[in-house]
């Protein structure tokens, strides 16, 4: 602790005598962690043999030392450059052997001084520096400043209970600026770089500024844990005080022989235990826990906890179950009238009631995965299985879940633990046989906190899910009785694993027809109801719907076609609610009028026998579309460009096709010079729309063989197919939604690989009605489909037979 000077010890050590440069010759004491300031006394622990032996030479000779500070508190290599510069002449007084065999030594801080160099620095130093001189302060202010400090020193004083009265009281009475500075600086605890600083600063006026400001913000953070420490022992005298009263409470209660209210609501606890009528194993956790809640004091935050963990315990359905019903015709009443079409997921699902009906419970419960493009009534079509079933229903949205938690649930250690989601949708369907969506399965993700998808494994597989673990619960959980139903839009972003345990059932896009139905028998019923335009008995044009699907929406789903319907009840209400007369009926010219120009209208395919210009099918999100594909051979050195941000199946696939062409060169009539003197081209349009897969490639190839022999190709025709280098065709996929794609572009043509006969089981006999499916093996069959006949003469040969006449009208030029 720093004290003002007084002691006697250390008035017979006279200051070192400057030379003619105004400089003294000393050794130096190392300073660890601390600053001596001029008038100050500290103690000073002595580290080294050599300090040692310095400070008790300079006893014995009654001379001074300088003391300069570490710059680094801690280590201490014995370097000069490992000291400021700038430190205190010391007058040392009485040494003390410390209990871990270290000495101290009281220092007096006498003068300011500046290390010109040093002398010596073996065994110790010895430093030759300039005696600094005080700068007086000459502010008028510096009678006000000082006012200030010793106000706010007796402020920071009186928080702190570390300074003594009678140094306190010494402080202020100092007089002198420059010596109250250097005071009030020892005893704040500052850190050395700030108490450095000061002891450099030789302008008093400076000093004093600084100390007011360092004051300040130490009477600041004063107040601060003063505040904080206040409020901390009011709450401890407030549980205290509640812990008391209660125990008052509870002996007062226990005279008067009325019940305890913690008493009662263990009372309570185990009376909701018993109605739950738990499994033998979870009424054992139970009890086991709710022993636990006895031996705790009422207002532990423990017993909370265990509450809340008993609440969830007896919340949760162990036993109550619905009663299926179990009705073929009726199940199928009741999808027919929710959803048109769809047939393979209803027969699916009426089998399964079949089964039920039959064998009872021997069959395990299939997990069901609707797979399909957005708004074909993937969710929806859930909902109405639990009306066929008389179930409740539940749905839990997995899209953007990336925490494993989420699904399994946090371990109580944790503070605010829960459930995972699938335990709270139990809880919130109080049935065990609930039908249970888990939607968007697809949208899982995964991070540090663990994979999501891999959680559910467990939870989704038949054989498994008869004991479910959730970490909250640490019990297990029968969820074999749910019939757990997933939807994704598609089945790639699904782990192998999870997929083998689902039965993936397809969802494919509506056709136009089943919109048409669709819109008639559910979306204007619907919409008319939600706009409140029952009594205005509002019809749709036939047409009009028509037009609705073809020209304002382009999906494989009706949502947007409803949003469409939607927006011309709006406009229909509008007139309605301003008192006009509403039309009765919607026409295809009144569209316009509603909604505004078509957002696509009818999409068609090069209207005109072409070079180089194929219609491909594709397949989308949004279902099945058409493609143009481009192919331009342009003079240049054989190079093949591939424009229209294709993926790396779809590029292999057009050099596949530019293989195949460059083997068949001489069946088409194409000299082998054309593939070194002519770059190929090919793009496909929409070029901010990435496009990749296998399908592509008889597209191309006829693209590329038409383009280099300049046979015109069929513009009613498109066709789908992956071709080899030997010029087979191999089988694609999505099959039904091209086929659909090309009806509703008007080509009633479509060249379909022989292996995909069998898929056009799926494609609805009205959409085939009206269509003409050509089915090939090899690309020579598409060839004799597709292309017309070469002309007469190659563009190509006659540019080349023009160059050639040209080059032999040259005159010979000889040389000499």
């Amino acid at each position: 602790m720093t004290k003002p000077i007084g002691s006697d010890e250390f008035e017979n050590i006279p200051d070192a005598t400057p030379d003619a440069d105004g400089c003294i010759e000393c050794p130096v004491i190392p300073l660890r962690g601390t600053v001596i300031y001029p008038q100050v006394v500290n103690p000073v622990t002595i580290l080294t043999t050599e300090t040692l032996a310095v400070a008790q030479s300079a006893l014995i000779a009654q001379k001074t030392v300088i003391g300069l500070s570490q710059r680094d508190p801690i280590f201490f290599g014995g370097n000069t450059d490992e000291l400021y510069t700038v430190g205190t002449e010391l007058a040392l007084g009485g040494m003390l052997r410390m209990p871990d065999d270290t000495r101290t030594v009281l220092a007096q801080g006498r003068r300011r001084v500046k290390v010109v160099a040093f002398v010596q620095t073996t065994p110790f130093f010895i430093a030759r520096a300039q005696v600094l001189d005080e700068i007086p302060a000459k502010s008028d202010e510096a009678q006000g400043i000082m006012q200030i400090i010793t106000n706010t020193f007796q402020q920071v004083a009186s928080l702190n209970p570390n300074l003594a009265n009678d140094l306190v009281l010494h402080i202020l009475n100092i007089e002198d600026p420059g010596r109250l500075t250097d005071m009030v600086a020892a005893t704040l605890g500052l850190p050395l770089q700030e108490r450095q600083r000061l002891l450099e600063m030789v302008d008093a006026d400076e000093r004093l500024r600084r100390i007011s400001i360092l004051l300040q913000q130490e009477l600041n953070m004063l107040e601060l844990k003063d505040d904080i420490s206040s409020q901390v022992q009011q709450e401890i005298d407030r549980s205290q005080r509640e812990v008391y009263l209660r125990e008052q409470m509870r002996i007062i209660q226990t005279e008067l022989g009325e019940t305890d209210i913690f008493q009662q609501e263990i009372d309570e606890v185990h009376a909701q235990i018993v109605a739950a009528n738990l499994p033998e194993e979870v009424h054992d956790k139970a009890i086991k826990e709710l022993g636990r809640l006895v031996m705790m004091q009422p207002m532990s935050p423990e017993g909370g906890v265990i509450r809340t963990y008993i609440d969830w315990l007896t919340a949760i359905p162990w036993h109550e179950a619905t009663q299926d019903k179990l009705d073929v015709i009726h199940a199928r009443r009741v999808l027919d009238q929710d959803h048109y079409g769809l047939q393979k997921v209803k027969d699916r699902i009426l089998e399964y009631i079949a089964v039920r009906k039959l064998a009872g419970n021997k069959m395990k419960t299939p997990i069901l995965c609707f797979v399909g493009p957005p708004g074909v009534g993937k969710t929806s079509l859930g909902r109405s299985i639990a009306r066929a079933l008389d179930r409740k229903f539940v749905r839990v949205s997995l899209g953007g879940v990336r925490d494993e938690a989420e699904i399994r649930g946090h371990r109580r250690t944790y503070v605010g633990a829960m459930p995972g989601r699938i335990v709270q949708t139990m809880r919130r369907a109080g049935t065990v046989n609930p039908v249970f969506i888990l939607d968007e399965i697809d949208k899982l993700g995964a991070d540090l906190r663990g994979d999501p998808a891999a959680a559910l494994l467990e939870a989704l597989d038949p054989e498994q899910n008869t004991a479910f673990f959730d970490h909250y619960l640490d019990v297990p959980y029968d969820l074999s009785q749910i019939l757990f139903i997933t939807t994704a839009n598609d089945l790639y972003p699904l782990p192998a694993a999870l997929l083998d345990r689902l039965e993936v059932i397809e969802f494919p896009g509506y056709i136009e027809e089943e919109k048409l139905a669709i819109a008639r028998k559910f979306l204007v019923p619907r919409q008319m109801e939600s706009h409140g335009l029952e009594d205005v008995r509002l019809t749709f044009d036939a047409r009009a719907l028509r037009i609705l699907v073809r020209e304002y929406t382009y999906e494989a789903g009706v949502r947007n076609l409803e949003r469409e319907i939607a927006n011309v009840c709006r406009k229909i209400a509008r007139i309605v609610a301003e008192g006009k007369t509403p039309p009765r009926r919607i026409t295809p010219t009144m569209l316009t009028d509603l909604l505004g120009p078509p957002l696509y209208g009818f999409r068609l395919t090069n209207k005109e026998d072409s070079v180089g210009v194929v219609t491909g099918l594709v397949w989308t999100y949004d279902g099945g579309d058409i493609s143009l594909i481009e192919v331009s051979v342009l003079p240049g050195k054989g190079s093949l460009m591939l424009t229209g941000q294709l993926g790396d199946v779809m590029q292999e696939s057009a050099q596949t096709a530019m293989s195949y062409m460059r083997s068949r060169a001489a069946d088409f009539d194409v000299p082998h010079d054309d593939f070194e003197n002519y770059d190929v081209h090919i793009h496909l349009p929409e070029g901010a729309v990435p496009k990749d897969g296998p399908s592509a490639g008889i597209t191309l190839a006829i693209a590329i063989i038409s383009a280099f022999a300049e046979r015109p190709v069929r513009s009613n025709f498109a066709m789908t197919g992956e071709i080899t280098l030997r010029g087979r065709v191999l089988p694609v996929g999505a099959v039904k939604e091209k086929v659909l794609a090309a009806r509703r572009a008007g080509i009633v043509n479509v060249i379909l690989p022989r292996a995909n006969k069998k898929d056009l089981m799926d494609v609805p006999p009205e959409a085939l009605k009206d269509m003409n499916i050509v089915f090939v093996d090899d690309m020579q069959q598409v060839c004799n489909r597709v292309l017309l006949p070469a002309p007469v003469e190659r563009q190509r040969d006659q540019e080349r037979q023009e160059r050639e006449n040209i080059e032999k009208d040259q005159p010979e030029v000889l040389e000499p």
